[in-house]
């Protein structure tokens, strides 16, 4: 794009300057009158006669250099505006050592991630992020849409990167501070867990009721089954033995005061059924 379209045709001006040069380069040459000019068919033109009208050359392509500079060529961007049916979804994620229990496959974990890693997949015009806890919590990718980012995150998160624990009211007030401002009418929370609230500074009924003042719905999940789990070290040289139990009154609580739902998790397949039946979630425009 140019600034002045309009000086390009002063490109024409090339043409007669060309036409110029040509009439002027055969009058210019000089001429010796033969009866025959059979004696030099055997000599080709030197290429420096070739080289004799670089210089012409030269001088137009800056000359039209200089015409297209004045043209003022010239880049922009835009802005467009567009509408898509999306809501704002924070995964709230435990990462407490119970959650490497073996009851669902590979572990609890394990299998955690790999079925948020395909619900964010397919949520394409969502804004997600993604806070874990245990003992404290840690928002770990505020809303966006770019879900390689969240897919990323995701994959990299780890038990033991918190203090152990499970501070499930500090987890939810760590994803209501990222959805608080997100512009989606739809605002959600997929909460995940495997234990009791042992821990952080908010009760997670405390955390429940500010998020249904905020307009924000919870999700609840609890997942693993209750009594003795076993726990094996991420190299496998060494498992413990220990018992646990999903607080699934407080989960159903959660749910309940937010207008969400709970649902609970006890082998793979339910985990999978379970973020599909989330993924039917209310959407809106933004």
């Amino acid at each position: 794009m140019f600034r002045y379209p309009w000086l390009l045709l002063l490109l024409l001006i090339i043409i007669p300057l060309v036409a110029w040069y040509v009439r002027k380069w055969r009058n210019s040459n000089p001429s010796l009158g033969l009866s025959t000019t059979a004696a030099f068919g055997k000599y080709a033109a030197s290429g420096k006669v070739m080289l004799m009208h670089l210089t012409f050359v030269l001088q137009v392509v800056a000359i039209a250099g200089i015409i297209v500079a004045l043209a003022r060529p010239q880049t922009h961007d835009s802005l467009r505006s567009s509408t898509v049916q999306g809501t704002d979804i924070v995964l709230a994620m435990d990462i407490s050592s119970s959650m490497l229990a073996t009851d669902l496959r590979p572990t609890r974990f394990e299998a955690a991630k790999e079925v948020a890693q395909k619900f964010v997949n397919q949520r394409t015009d969502d804004n997600i992020g993604l806070v874990v806890f245990s003992g404290e919590s840690l928002s770990l990718m505020p809303l966006t849409n770019d879900r390689a980012a969240v897919v990323n995150a995701i994959a990299n998160v780890k038990t033991g990167m918190l203090n152990d624990g499970t501070a499930i009211g500090d987890g939810l007030s760590s994803a209501i501070n990222r959805l608080v401002s997100g512009n989606a009418k739809s605002k959600s929370i997929i909460l995940l867990t495997d234990g009791t609230n042992n821990a952080g500074d908010v009760a997670p009924a405390t955390a429940a009721r500010i998020a249904a003042q905020k307009g924000i719905r919870i999700y609840t999940i609890g997942v693993g089954t209750n009594g003795s789990i076993t726990i094996s070290d991420p190299y496998g040289f060494s498992s413990t033995t220990m018992e646990t139990k999903i607080d699934e009154q407080a989960l159903k609580n959660i749910a309940s005061i937010t207008k969400g739902k709970y649902f609970r998790a006890t082998d793979n397949d339910k985990l999978k059924q379970i973020y599909q039946e989330i993924d039917q979630l209310e959407k809106s425009k933004i």
